[in-house]
């Protein structure tokens, strides 16, 4: 197997990279993994691979890239589940257009793929019935919140995330091309996907390592936005002077800082946490980044190292973990995993399997998911108002018109 790189300059007369739309070529057959307009999407599939071949199988493809920079060569790309266990495997496309933040633009295509830069047709107009019904029922979700609160309260853990699911059922099938435009304009600071029938757009970068830089941005800690920038603005002042945020985010930021640490020769990060808004809702954030030692860390090791971040699953993570299986009464599959993508180099960027849903194989149903950590100062009923807003990104994207 051969992966040939160029820039898109030296294979294509027809399109610049201004004029190339990558949710357009991605399309609803396609792969897309972007934020603010940079990253990739994916025409076919060359090979899959399962998540224990992925580093060698990458090794052994013979490589003609004359761009040598992060995600030019062969790239695999995939969703890994929340239980990392769990099988699951990662696809290399067999026509992969990338966008940089650098400005450039290239193409890899494996043995000698067809380089077809057309777009995909426009989304289609469909008129459409849906039902929206409930997968975890809304009494055994409040009930989770409260053991995982009890827990907390008697010392057992530190936080634990309770999550739940809702299905949209479609009278038609839903199309992905459509959904990806809807989340672009609502949530272009995102990462925006679309991988194997998992489509979001995550707020969250788990971490990226790019030539040996590595960066994170953990979020914990949620409240509404209205609309309106006044109340918005209050919402986000208490959302900052909250005690029960202020401790759910603390506990993230410090396990993602200790896990990376180890690899690192530097580790910086923001001395406090600051506003994350995107359209629906806003979060806590803090941005770290730092130099990685020799010989550097491939990025899927830090994925598998990190998630699940206490952000999605809890403190301590093996006794939440623990809690989360005995009392949700559901599997997340690969919601609240990482979604993304590496390189043969052992560069990638990874984002958490947040604002998402698993979609059918005909299309007409989605599974969303949402939920919140649990600490102390935790209400049930609270918890379940957080997960109804974090809903609206995706429900909205599926239904609207």
């Amino acid at each position: 197997m051969r992966a040939t790189t160029r820039l898109l300059s030296e294979v294509s007369a027809t399109y610049t990279v201004d004029q190339l739309d990558l949710t357009a070529f991605a399309g609803s057959e396609g792969m897309l993994f972007v934020r603010n307009g940079f990253g990739f999407a994916t025409r076919g599939i060359a090979a899959r691979v399962t998540s224990r071949e992925a580093k060698t199988f990458l090794a052994n493809i013979q490589v003609d890239d004359t761009v040598n920079a992060p995600g030019s060569g062969p790239v695999l790309i995939g969703a890994i589940p929340f239980d990392s266990s769990q099988n699951h495997d990662f696809i290399l496309p067999k026509l992969l257009i990338f966008k940089s933040e650098d400005g450039r633009c290239w193409v890899t295509s494996i043995d000698d793929s067809d380089l077809d830069f057309n777009p995909s047709l426009a989304p289609n107009a469909t008129s459409s019935s849906y039902e929206v019904s409930p997968g975890v029922e809304v009494e055994v979700y409040l009930n989770a919140v409260t053991s995982a609160r009890d827990a907390v309260r008697s010392g057992a853990i530190k936080k634990a995330v309770i999550a739940r699911d809702v299905f949209v059922t479609s009278s038609q099938p839903i199309d992905i091309h459509s959904v990806l435009l809807r989340l672009r304009n609502s949530f272009g600071s995102s990462y925006q996907f679309s991988v194997d029938g998992f489509i979001g757009a995550s707020p969250e970068l788990l971490v990226s390592i790019l030539d040996g830089e590595v960066s994170s941005h953990p979020l914990a800690g949620t409240a509404p936005r209205t609309g309106d920038p006044a109340t918005d603005a209050q919402l986000a002042i208490s959302l900052l002077s909250s005690t029960k945020n202020q401790i759910e985010h603390r506990i993230v930021i410090d396990a993602v800082h200790d896990t990376l640490l180890p690899w690192c020769s530097y580790l910086d990060w923001e001395p406090e946490a600051s506003i994350v808004a995107v359209a629906n809702v806003q979060h806590l954030g803090t941005h770290m980044s730092g130099r990685l030692s020799q010989p550097f860390l491939h990025v899927l090791d830090a994925v598998y190292a990190l998630s699940p971040t206490p952000a999605l699953g809890g403190f301590p993570r093996d006794k939440a973990l623990n809690l989360i299986s005995d009392v949700e009464g559901m599997s997340r599959g690969r919601y609240g995993g990482a979604v993304g993508w590496f390189d043969s180099r052992g560069n990638g960027v990874f984002a958490v399997s947040i604002r998402c849903a698993e979609f059918s194989n005909n299309n007409k149903t989605a599974r969303l998911f949402a939920g919140g950590g649990i600490v102390a100062d935790s209400e049930p009923l609270s918890e379940l108002a957080e997960t109804q807003a974090k809903l609206q990104a995706m429900l909205a994207a599926i239904i609207r018109p």
